[in-house]
């Protein structure tokens, strides 16, 4: 006797064909570089990576009890497999805001991240097209967008803008952004400055301070205008106290850890090494970033002038509070992100997935929501999805792989992320991501 399930092809599907990359070479007695298990991975990329690397990519805000509320809010949720439901074919592709998506997933914006590699978003971007995921581009990325957006190859990507106090720089940004090719523009609101970050702190370490992740302003005119009118400034206040600003005092005066910083600000800085330290741009690179990085003034008024300066959908990343997400599209934007900075802003906020259902709660099932802050596994994903993210966004592991076999170590963990989602769409019966529905689910 035939029965359904004989008639009909059973295609490997992501799940099936990532375990196939893994086991078969297994079988030669070669374990893959970058693990599965989420804990065995974060373990290795922390003797990989730097002691400041580690604070600024796995550190959070205070206590870390942001951290924990965002995984303690995923240990409330469980899915519920359903049996014999013949799901053989599995289709994990979506849309959002008009950007085809193989997988509902994409990598966040992490910044910084040269701290753990040399052109660290050049080789993520590189894993996120061997992928085939969308990448939010880092506004504090390590090398410049239009460089990035070459390392797609076509993919496509997003654009995380951090709202500076010189509009003119904001402008600049927003039209390399779509010069470059972004689909959408993503505006991040919850760092107007930065938070209580003591692993950072006890390091004493600030990664800009020694120009890096500053690269998407070095290479901005509008910025470069700025740092050269402050080298002016201080230059005609030298000339009124008899001194000559053309003398680099400052590398006789260093202490061996300025020294240090010196050699960094002029590695990072445009141009060649030689020439940087003898110029004052780099380090005047620094102080005008310092100045004019953030602005704590951010409100609604500012994000509505975002419909005059871009055609790009945009993207409110941050938004905890229901109140928050109804009058951002109240206000006419086209998404918003339900984020907490993985934990790295305000020690003891709510957890972004308890946010995300409130939110999703409130607005209805027809706004686009994405959520991230806490994925770290396929399993994490489905849950999310289920709890009514349209697609989440993918940080810290992704920057492990990056630690741990480069842009081969991004693609791997993205692999490992979507396996398993694919696999646990198969085991608990959900042929599509619109299938995945807190139905699915129990919990809170």
């Amino acid at each position: 006797m035939t029965t359904p399930a004989d008639s009909m092809p059973t295609p490997a599907g992501r799940g099936r064909a990532r375990q196939n990359a893994i086991y078969r070479p297994g079988a030669l007695g070669i374990a893959p570089t970058v693990p599965t298990d989420v804990t065995e991975l974060e373990r290795r990329a922390k003797r990989a990576m730097s002691r400041k690397a580690w604070a600024y990519v796995a550190g959070g805000a205070g206590t870390g009890a942001t951290v924990r509320a965002n995984r303690d809010a995923f240990d409330r949720w469980q899915a519920v497999p359903r049996m014999l439901h013949g799901t053989t074919r599995r289709d994990l592709s979506t849309r959002v805001l008009d950007t085809p998506m193989d997988a509902p997933l994409m990598l966040a914006p992490v910044g910084a991240a040269g701290l753990v590699v040399e052109d660290a978003d050049v080789r993520v971007a590189e894993g996120a097209h061997a992928s085939g995921i969308p990448y939010v581009f880092s506004c504090q990325g390590s090398a410049p967008m239009e460089m990035t957006a070459r390392a797609m190859a076509g993919t496509p990507f997003w654009y995380q803008l951090y709202w500076s106090t010189d509009e003119g720089l904001v402008d600049s940004m927003i039209e390399r952004a779509e010069a470059a090719g972004a689909q959408a523009l993503v505006v991040t609101l919850d760092t107007t400055m930065l938070g209580w970050r003591t692993q950072d702190l006890d390091l004493g370490s600030l990664p800009f301070a020694r120009g890096q992740g500053i690269a998407q302003y070095t290479s901005d005119p509008r910025f470069m205008t700025l740092v050269r009118e402050r080298i002016a400034a201080a230059g005609a206040a030298a000339q009124g106290l008899g001194l000559d600003p053309r003398q680099p005092v400052q590398l006789a005066r260093a202490a061996k850890g300025g020294v240090g910083t010196l050699l960094s600000m002029s590695r990072e800085h445009p141009g060649g090494l030689r020439d940087n330290l003898r110029s004052a741009e780099p380090r005047a690179a620094v102080e005008t970033f310092l100045d004019i990085y953030s602005n704590p003034a951010l409100s609604w008024e500012h994000i509505a002038t975002l419909r005059e300066r871009t055609s790009l959908p945009v993207v409110l990343k941050g938004v905890l509070h229901e109140d928050d997400a109804r009058r951002a599209f109240d206000s006419g934007v086209d998404g918003i992100v339900v984020s907490n900075h993985g934990g790295r802003q305000v020690d003891r906020s709510i957890g972004a997935l308890d946010a995300l259902v409130r939110i999703r709660d409130a607005v209805g099932p027809e706004p686009t929501v994405l959520m991230d802050s806490g994925i770290r596994s396929g399993a994490d994903l489905f849950i999310a999805l289920a709890l009514g993210a349209d697609a989440c966004l993918l940080g810290r592991p992704h920057i492990y792989g990056l630690a741990l076999d480069g842009a081969a170590g991004v693609s791997a963990v993205i692999d490992n992320v979507l396996g398993e989602l694919d696999l646990t769409m198969g085991l608990v019966g959900a042929a599509s991501i619109a299938d995945i529905t807190r139905e699915l689910l129990v919990g809170a």
